[in-house]
């Protein structure tokens, strides 16, 4: 009776799904992003439940993994055009700003919903490699090459201090989970830790080789450094412990770990991506498809899905899983110099030479 039952349940469940693949299920727009695309996966069990009269409950987990099939990107109306090309951004975890850095070594804040400048940020002297909002979002660290890194009030366009102790270019700047810590990398071949209240060095690690980005993990205990060796390595903080990936035949441009930790998604100027097993430091997949160097990847809500996007004027979703590219983004005229996700996953934000900042959703 219970396989029966079963069978009857997973028949009701692929035609319900069928149907949602083939043509969506419409749902009222819920935020800002959602208005932007209305046909969401999240219909899906909501359609089941109403049908069905089942319980949500596990259904969610299910959902989630559903969500990352059916996601389809589309190039939304441009969102902003500089005189200049841009060369970072980054998205507030509350979706209402974005932050990007431009050739003239200036930041600029940019309010989602006016779709204007908010603030421009002077200070640096030279390029601004990187640029990242704090996880309250009311902070801004940017990283440069006249070989400093600094805080920026996001509310106010004002600078709050400017962190000295590198000897070369910065390329790398992040804010640890909690926001209490920053770590940078630099040409100097050292990763620095600073306190985020403080602006004071906590603590400097020599590595063997130039660092082109750095990066915390989720439960802020190790980072994971990309080098211009080609070699990732990945330093226990406190412990002193490390470990070495290497894989690529190139400069590692960055290195990112899964929301659990357990995985680290890599990109190069040897063009290819690479998902690591952290555990057992071994390549699981290898994604190929770009022509020339991937400049910047990010794990999707779940990861089970990475965007990545390159100097061949691309934008690529990838399913992990498969290691297959899921959709090609174009759109940009010129090197694609940075991508960003929201944290439902929903929307992408990108940045290019050519001075155009783009979203898709």
């Amino acid at each position: 009776m219970k396989v029966v039952f079963l069978i009857s349940f997973l028949r009701l469940l692929l035609r319900f799904l069928f149907g949602f693949l083939q043509h969506g299920i419409k749902c009222k727009p819920k935020s800002r992003f959602q208005k932007l695309w209305p046909y969401q996966p999240r219909s899906l069990y909501e359609h089941w439940t109403r049908s069905l009269s089942i319980e949500i409950g596990w259904i969610d987990d299910f959902n989630k993994i559903i969500a990352q099939y059916v996601k389809h990107y589309q190039q939304l109306p441009m969102f902003y055009q500089h005189s200049q090309g841009v060369r970072g951004i980054s998205l507030s975890s509350d979706c209402t700003k974005i932050a990007v850095s431009f050739a003239n070594h200036s930041i600029g804040i940019l309010d989602i919903k006016l779709r204007n400048t908010e603030f421009i940020l002077k200070g640096h002297s030279s390029y601004v490699s990187c640029i990242q909002f704090s996880p309250d979002c009311a902070v801004i660290a940017s990283s440069s090459f006249d070989r400093s890194v600094r805080l920026w009030n996001a509310h106010k366009g004002e600078e709050l201090r400017k962190l000295i102790g590198h000897t070369d270019r910065v390329q790398s700047v992040q804010f640890s989970s909690d926001g209490n810590t920053i770590v940078s990398g630099s040409l100097d071949a050292t990763i620095r830790l600073w306190g985020a209240a403080s602006g004071k060095e906590i603590k400097k690690i020599h590595l063997f080789s130039v660092v082109l980005n750095v990066q915390f993990s989720p439960n802020g205990q190790s980072v994971v450094c990309s080098m211009g060796n080609g070699v990732i390595r990945i330093k226990d903080i406190a412990l002193g412990n490390e470990k070495d990936l290497k894989g690529h035949s190139s400069a590692v441009v960055a290195s990112y770990f899964s929301s659990d930790g357990r995985y680290i998604v890599s990109c190069s100027s040897d063009a290819t991506i690479r998902i690591w097993d952290v555990t057992l430091g071994k390549i699981i997949s290898t994604l190929q498809g770009h022509s020339t160097n991937v400049v910047d990847v990010k794990f999707l809500p779940g990861d089970q899905t990475i965007v990545s996007c390159s100097y061949d004027k691309t934008i690529r979703v990838w399913n992990i899983t498969t290691g297959k590219e899921t959709q090609l983004l174009q759109g940009h005229s010129d090197w694609v110099t940075g991508i960003d996700v929201s944290p439902d996953g929903q929307v992408i934000v990108s940045c290019c030479e050519d001075g155009m900042i783009q979203m898709w959703g």
